[in-house]
């Protein structure tokens, strides 16, 4: 019977990883860390505000950058070099805050290192990031208070976690009411068996680690959270002979999962409401995206299921949408055909 790995085996072997045996991206033996999305147009001039050094020693799935952040305070779960903070920082503008989180010295020590060379490139009067080393299993002792974050983001991060149910409680503890989780991550199409688990190459490399799609929604449920949306899933390749062998015919996807803190119900229910996009989000005049199967017009009415109508109305997006109804009249469930006949679909719609 395949021993059980212990959280602080699984800890050490991930600090080791991307502490000892990476250097930089160039030494990953699989895309699984690195397959991210194709840069939205809007940010690539901004990433090129960013020091090499930090994205040379950056490793991420996707692009877990949501939209309508100015003045956010901003968390980013496993930062790493710090790639996406400093992103998140020109976002955010110097009334924002972005907080970074990493157990790796090595890692923080990069993305520390070049706090003053991003000042001044941003033309910041004084830096809007904080590095922080902790374990993203108790953001409590990194002193991330309750209710205090309007976005929690992580890019490939979560799967390396030893116990991810406490990763999504303590996510949810800290998040502001009508707040979001917005990350990428590896997932699986079944669930990883417990011999592979303790292999340090396929953890280090976001394969061994990966979530379950269903054991994903179990674990949200769990939390308290009854509605999770798909952003984006994209299946991918392993490309290396060695470790496909030991992995065998387990699916993976690079997918981008967006999650607000609401008083959700646990399918979609039908009040009779609408929604319309105002259009006034920056870089998104004509149409805005919430997830992979509600892309709202401008200035056109979407029928919504009240989960939606909340997700556009209680949140941070309020000012970039017009409601149409209330949840007073009841209609019975919600035909989300679209989103039925979608893979890999979120927690309702």
């Amino acid at each position: 019977m395949p021993r059980s790995v212990k959280p602080d085996e699984t800890k050490d072997s991930v600090k080791d990883y991307y502490a000892n045996v990476l250097k930089s991206k160039d030494d990953l033996q699989t895309s699984a860390c690195c397959t991210a999305e194709a840069t939205p147009m809007h940010l690539r001039p901004l990433l090129k505000n960013i020091h090499e050094d930090v994205q040379s020693k950056f490793y991420g799935c996707g692009s877990p950058i949501p939209p309508a952040v100015e003045g956010c305070t901003i968390l980013d779960l496993g930062c790493g070099s710090g790639q996406d903070v400093y992103l998140l920082s020109q976002l955010v503008g110097p009334k924002g805050k972005v907080i970074g989180i990493d157990m790796t010295e090595e890692q923080l020590a990069v993305a520390r290192q070049h706090i003053d060379w991003h000042t001044d490139n941003f033309s910041y009067s004084a830096p809007n990031v904080d590095f922080r080393e902790g374990f993203i299993e108790d953001l409590q002792s990194a002193g991330i208070e309750d209710n205090s974050i309007d976005v929690v983001i992580s890019n490939c991060v979560i799967n390396l976690s030893p116990d991810k149910e406490a990763v999504f409680r303590e996510i949810f503890r800290v998040l502001k009411p009508g707040g979001e989780l917005y990350f990428s991550d590896v997932f699986a199409g079944r669930r990883i068996p417990e011999d592979l688990k303790s292999d340090p190459v396929l953890l280090g490399e976001c394969l061994s680690g990966a979530l379950y799609t269903e054991d994903f929604r179990r674990i949200l449920q769990d939390v308290g959270c009854l509605d999770y949306r798909v952003v984006s899933s994209t299946p991918f390749t392993i490309n290396n002979p060695e470790i496909e062998k030991k992995i065998g015919h387990i699916d993976f996807y690079s997918m981008t999962m967006s999650a607000f803190k609401c008083d959700f119900e646990d399918i979609c229910e039908n009040y009779g409401q609408s929604a319309t996009y105002k259009g006034n989000v920056e870089h998104s005049p004509d149409s805005f995206t919430l997830d992979d199967h509600h892309e709202f017009k401008t200035g056109a009415p979407m029928a919504v299921c009240g989960n939606t109508a909340k997700m556009v109305s209680e949140t941070r997006l309020a000012p970039h949408f017009e409601v149409q109804g209330d949840m007073s009249t009841h209609q019975g469930p919600f035909d989300c055909v679209l989103a039925k006949s979608t893979k890999q679909t979120g927690g309702c719609c």
